[in-house]
């Protein structure tokens, strides 16, 4: 039992504290945010071919209402982000999009695509299929900015559709599925320049595009029907296996070629930053980064590459991409493998 006297904490004071934290880190959460929404546009308006079908109109900018967002955000968001509950708000717009060159910012209320009123419930989701219905159709935007409203004309552009989910997680991580592209603010952390931060993105996308799940899949069922094959010969002599010979070969197949898989997808998504018009020089530096905060991604494992062949294999694509870029010719790296389309995503966190 401690033994100590303790101060007394009042209940009130320690809310007000807490409150203060909660706005604080949500202030934090969406500055954040904005920059991985500006990286992630770049990357898939400049590679919107190599998404084949996963595509959409978009136009650069993420609205809400409190009530749009979780429940958990609700008492404090409107104090933290200083938006209203009688209309949705930009809180972020990025730079250089088609909505900002219409000249929106962060913090003017959007009520309006041609004329049609935006929800208050699921505003972000709504905008996001109102979009890819309208496509590259020139679209007006009631704006209000200090209680004053105008009408502007943004023209949206056709980009990769992937979500793009921004966590807050001190883990390092980033993962693509079938459905998005998650992204840690541990991993955010570690990236000192945009060009960094593309090169973590650009690598999510091409593990999509180039349809390594897909691929994983295929060769886990491989491994599955071998280990089946086992099983059922174990079997035939009276001795039950439980499947275990078809599970263990499962778990193999899956990890065929995994670290391959890495290494293409650092490869590819080297070029998808390229395109982004980002410079790639000292970008594999994020590499040590990474190995320092998370040991275990410097000695050899079987999922990904060591960050030190990352490291040495991205400054001799960065060379590849400088030596293309100097005889004029196109970007466009030399993959072996056939891409994989995908089907539309209707995820609620995409960014658009």
């Amino acid at each position: 039992m401690p033994v100590s006297k303790l101060p007394d904490l009042p209940a009130d004071v320690v809310a007000a504290e807490q409150r203060r934290e909660q706005i604080t880190q949500l202030r934090k959460y969406y500055a954040e945010l904005h920059r991985v929404d500006t990286v992630a546009f770049r990357l898939r308006t400049a590679n919107v071919a190599d998404c084949k079908n996963w595509v959409s109109a978009q136009i650069g900018l993420y609205a809400v209402t409190p009530r749009s967002l979780p429940r958990k955000y609700q008492s404090y968001i409107a104090e933290a982000l200083n938006i209203g509950w009688t209309r949705p708000t930009a809180i972020s717009v990025v730079d250089d999009s088609p909505a900002a060159q219409a000249g929106i910012v962060a913090g003017d209320e959007i009520t309006a695509l041609n004329g049609e009123l935006i929800p208050l419930w699921g505003t972000a989701g709504w905008i996001g299929g109102w979009l890819r219905t309208n496509g590259t159709r020139p679209v007006r935007v009631d704006v209000r900015r200090d209680g004053v409203g105008r009408v502007v004309t943004v023209t949206p552009v056709m980009a990769c559709a992937i979500p793009i989910k921004y966590v807050a997680d001190e883990v390092v991580n980033a993962s693509a599925s079938d459905t998005r592209i998650t992204i840690s603010s541990g991993i955010v952390a570690l990236t000192e320049t945009d060009a960094q931060l593309a090169l973590i993105i650009g690598h999510e996308m091409a593990h999509s595009n180039l349809g390594h799940l897909d691929k994983q899949r295929f060769n886990q069922i491989l491994g599955m029907a071998a280990g089946a094959a086992i099983d059922v010969g174990i079997l035939a002599g009276g001795v039950s296996t439980s499947g275990a010979f078809a599970r263990q070969f499962g778990k193999y197949g899956a990890r065929a070629y995994s670290v391959k898989f890495e290494r293409e997808a650092d490869y590819v998504g080297a070029y998808y930053v390229a395109r982004a018009g980002y410079d790639l020089k000292g970008v594999e530096d994020v590499w040590r980064r990474i190995g320092l905060a998370a040991p275990d991604n410097i000695l050899p494992n079987w999922s990904h590459p060591v960050t030190a062949a990352r490291f040495v294999q991205l400054r001799k694509v960065a060379a590849e991409i400088e030596e293309k870029e100097r005889l004029h010719q196109p970007l466009v790296p030399d993959l072996k493998y056939v891409t994989v389309e995908h089907e539309p995503a209707t995820d609620e966190t995409v960014r658009f």
